[in-house]
């Protein structure tokens, strides 16, 4: 019973540091400040449990098919995602830098992640992460699916691959 009783007292203690930490302004905001490392991991460890438990929808199409590779490198382009997360031959833009968390590097990640994932994180956004909810604005699944299929094949596509895919196509894009 005494066990319970102090381990009862550490989690009100460490609530009451966390509010402390937290509402008493001690916890900065600031882009330019580096995130402690126990919120750091937290907020990796939330991020990755909410995508995982949300993501459920499954691509209605198999992925390799060329054209909608084709027509998500060009998505990618035109919808800004290049900006944040580069391309081949293609340079960040100069704000992505500012971003906290730094905007990931796809080609570094997209191997690890399930296409459910990276859809539902395309669709839906991250909050406090700059990463927009395409859904939000009326991008249709079958955009954000071909963005998907191009994601899962960035990391083998050549700088000539990504120029050629993502110049709009003659007559107006999407």
């Amino acid at each position: 019973m005494r066990l319970l009783a102090v381990i009862g007292l550490l989690a009100i203690l460490a609530a009451i540091g966390a509010a402390v930490l937290f509402f008493g302004g001690f916890y900065s905001v600031a882009a330019t400040a580096e995130d402690p490392g126990f919120v750091n991991w937290a907020l990796i460890r939330v991020r990755m449990a909410s995508i995982n438990r949300h993501a459920a929808e499954q691509p209605p199409d198999p992925l390799d098919n060329p054209a909608l590779v084709q027509a998500g490198a060009r998505a990618f382009a035109e919808r800004g995602c290049v900006n944040c997360h580069g391309a081949p031959g293609a340079e960040w833009a100069k704000f992505s830098e500012g971003l906290r968390p730094d905007p990931p590097d796809l080609k570094d990640l997209v191997n690890d992640r399930e296409p459910r994932h990276l859809f539902w994180v395309v669709k839906n956004g991250i909050k406090m992460t700059g990463m927009p909810g395409f859904g939000l604005i009326g991008t249709e699944d079958k955009e954000i699916w071909s963005i998907v299929a191009f994601l899962k094949k960035l990391p083998n596509v050549s700088e000539a691959d990504f120029k050629a895919w993502s110049t709009p196509a003659p007559g107006g894009s999407r």
